[in-house]
């Protein structure tokens, strides 16, 4: 999404001495007496573009969160998805603005608890996927005319395709099940070439530079690529829509002390900033809980039953045992 960004250096994400006297703080003492350890607070965010493009929207953000919060909170700039969660796994990172996949694994692995939800600037609380190609392409008037999804998966052999990041849910899961998995696709192997190019921004602009014939970005890339590079906008065409996928999550560490926790919903619940708030191309923040997202486990899940259903490798009674697995897995997320 276009609030997601990293540094490249992944020693970054070591945990220091420092963060891991802050972390027994958090376990071993009080909440105020925690709160007065820490000194600094890494917000990690999910980068859909260049930082030098990021860093004039999240520098007074964060600016205004540290006035909140009372602790200076730093944006923690990294390159790739895995990274912001690894990040957060080991201390180095408190509080995130996550995607739905990479969400789900920060809670996984990285003791992560959602508390704010991103309301668009429609109000709701939702985005798209979308397959992207050059309207100057020799094939954009057909793959626009048959349906992006359906021309992708009738002439994969002949294209060349970008995803955006494996962690990524509108560049990666979400075209991945909808166009490949329930056609029973491996688009690693499909494609003349496949490429995956990190972030929204680069999806998009090797689309609008001929680098690729096709590419997944989400709608919220887009909406950012008009502000940042208006050109290269003009040159793409949508050719397909996904369904509605959940808006970002606002995450932090579960051994966060409570006040500071309390701090950072008061701050995002009440956030009215309206020219940061244009800039990130939405009306604000509301209250959330981690059950929102079930729709993204949802999604891994049946992604992964239709995968096992079609490996060859595996024996029947493995295959049972794993499906069996997995399908139980589906109905406990399904009844909460």
């Amino acid at each position: 999404m276009n609030r997601r960004l990293f540094i490249q250096q992944a020693s970054l994400f070591t945990l220091t001495l420092g963060t891991a006297k802050i972390l027994s703080a958090c376990t071993s003492s009080s909440s105020s007496d925690a709160a007065n350890n820490i000194k600094e607070i890494n917000f990690g965010v999910l980068s859909t573009e260049s930082q030098v493009n990021q860093k004039p929207i999240w520098e007074p953000f964060a600016a205004a969160m540290s006035k909140e919060i009372g602790i200076p909170i730093k944006p923690f700039y990294v390159t790739q998805y895995a990274a912001v969660i690894e990040a957060m796994r080991f201390g180095k990172v408190q509080v995130a603005w996550l995607g739905g996949k990479s969400y789900i694994q920060a809670v996984k692995i990285a003791n992560a608890e959602a508390f704010a939800q991103v309301i668009d600037e429609d109000g709701t609380k939702g985005y798209y996927s979308h397959l992207i190609i050059n309207k100057d392409n020799a094939i954009a008037a057909e793959a626009k005319a048959e349906g992006g999804d359906k021309y992708v998966v009738k002439n994969a052999a002949k294209l060349t395709f970008a995803f955006n990041d494996p962690n990524s849910t509108s560049g990666f899961l979400v075209p991945s099940y909808y166009i490949f998995t329930k056609n029973n696709i491996d688009p690693k192997k499909a494609f003349k070439r496949l490429i995956f190019a990190g972030n929204h921004e680069a999806c998009a602009l090797a689309v609008a530079n001929n680098k690729v014939d096709i590419a997944t970005v989400s709608n919220e890339g887009l909406d950012r690529l008009e502000k940042t590079n208006p050109q290269a906008r003009k040159k793409i065409e949508i050719i397909w829509k996904s369904p509605v996928i959940p808006s970002d999550p606002i995450a932090y560490r579960q051994d966060l002390p409570a006040d500071i926790k309390k701090k950072f919903q008061n701050f995002f619940y009440n956030y009215k900033d309206q020219k940061l708030l244009e800039l990130f191309k939405i009306a604000g923040f509301a209250p959330a809980e981690d059950k929102i997202w079930n729709t993204i486990r949802e999604l891994e899940i049946a992604k992964e039953i239709e995968e096992t259903q079609s490996q060859a490798n595996l024996s029947e009674q493995d295959k049972k045992q794993k499906l069996a697995q997995l399908s139980q897995q589906l109905k406990e997320i399904q009844s909460k």
